[in-house]
């Protein structure tokens, strides 16, 4: 299916900025551009886009309230200093799946101050030695790496968990 047409189904005679959660798993994208996603979609809180045929993020729309963006299994190898502009706000990236080689790519994420949680499974940078403490030097900002924290705590499964940890100190 094209992602226009995909998109204009996920809407369901809504209007992009009443969109919090669009999910276009599966569909092509045109040269790498993800069509008919446009800043328009501005209260949009989660965005997934698997396996899509995307190249790059250079495409993405400015998305100021997006906190968790999932680009498993595309071919993307760079280019993602674009998302501390686009996607200020991301808390959870998923990056598994693609053609990500070593730490200098992932290094424009330290600009993403809200980033928690990074997933990079089936990426070849998971190959170099001593990725994980490397990561977490790399963005100390992060709490969970491939779905662990740095003691290999794994993350709670749950955004009502996650949640729940949050409300403790208030």
């Amino acid at each position: 299916m094209d992602m226009k047409r995909r998109i204009h189904l996920e809407l369901r005679n809504r209007t992009p900025s009443d969109v919090k959660e669009l999910v276009l798993d599966n569909c092509r994208s045109n040269e790498g551009k993800i069509e008919g996603l446009t800043d328009d979609f501005e209260e949009l809180e989660f965005l997934s886009t698997i396996n899509i045929g995307l190249t790059t993020v250079a495409h993405l729309p400015k998305l100021n309230k997006l906190k968790k963006l999932e680009l498993s299994d595309n071919m993307i190898s760079g280019g993602l200093e674009v998302l501390a502009e686009k996607c200020p706000n991301l808390t959870h990236l998923n990056l598994s799946g693609n053609k990500i080689k070593d730490l200098s790519t992932i290094e424009p994420l330290k600009d993403l101050g809200t980033l928690k949680s990074l997933d990079l499974f089936n990426c070849e940078v998971t190959n170099l030695n001593e990725y994980r403490d490397n990561v977490f030097k790399l963005l100390p900002q992060l709490t969970y790496l491939d779905g662990y924290d740095k003691d290999d705590k794994e993350a709670p499964d749950s955004d009502a968990e996650v949640d729940d940890e949050d409300d403790e100190g208030e």
